[in-house]
């Protein structure tokens, strides 16, 4: 089936999301792999993308392990920096599906706060068709039912519904509902794709 609409992971997809890369050029690698050995710093993050404050979450998070108290605070501090730089090949290939009328969506585990801070920094986060970001929404990928809510409120049949994601999970949990769905490890495959579902032209995607 020809896919009626694309939906766009963020995070390493658009833009890089590296905390480790990050913590490596601050803190050194070795000392950044003890931190993460003891400190739950994703599943932190997972509770802002559910929607728990941003600020106070990590900064909560601090408290509990004063030994890490200013680095873990880094993560909203500086966060930014760790939500960098642009995949500039994959907002070309958002740009060129719009242009061609494909729908286009974002489904993203993001934060409230931070979504809306990364819009002041990247100003194609507004240039979606919708928008499904995992803080407003109160539930993360994988959980089917975030997949579940898309598919309800943007009325496009599953299996017309092409997925781009980083993450092995998000790709399986929306291939058991039945979109298709591409694992992104770089923007040239993810051009290759869209060509071979037609949606764009081997030029329209370079």
């Amino acid at each position: 089936m020809r896919p009626e609409a694309v939906v766009f992971d963020i995070g390493n997809v658009l833009i890089e999301w590296q905390p480790e890369r990050f913590y490596d050029s601050e803190i050194g690698e070795a000392r950044r792999r003890e931190m993460f050995a003891e400190v739950d710093l994703h599943g932190m993050n997972d509770q802002v993308d559910r929607g728990h404050p941003f600020r106070e979450t990590i900064y909560a998070a601090a408290e509990d392990y004063p030994k890490w108290r200013e680095e873990i605070r880094l993560w909203h501090d500086r966060w930014i920096e760790m939500a960098c730089p642009v995949i500039d090949h994959s907002v070309r290939l958002l740009r060129a599906l719009r242009g061609k009328g494909v729908p286009v969506f974002a489904l993203s585990n993001f934060g409230i706060e931070s979504f809306a801070y990364a819009e002041t920094q990247y100003p194609f986060l507004g240039e979606f068709d919708r928008r499904y970001i995992s803080g407003h929404m109160a539930v993360i990928k994988p959980d089917a039912e975030i997949y579940r809510l898309l598919e309800e409120d943007c009325g496009v049949p599953a299996g017309a519904l092409l997925f781009a994601d980083d993450r092995i999970d998000n790709i399986r949990a929306a291939e058991a509902r039945g979109w298709q769905a591409h694992l992104f490890t770089g923007p040239e495959g993810w051009a290759a794709r869209l060509v071979e579902a037609g949606l764009l032209s081997a030029e329209e995607a370079a």
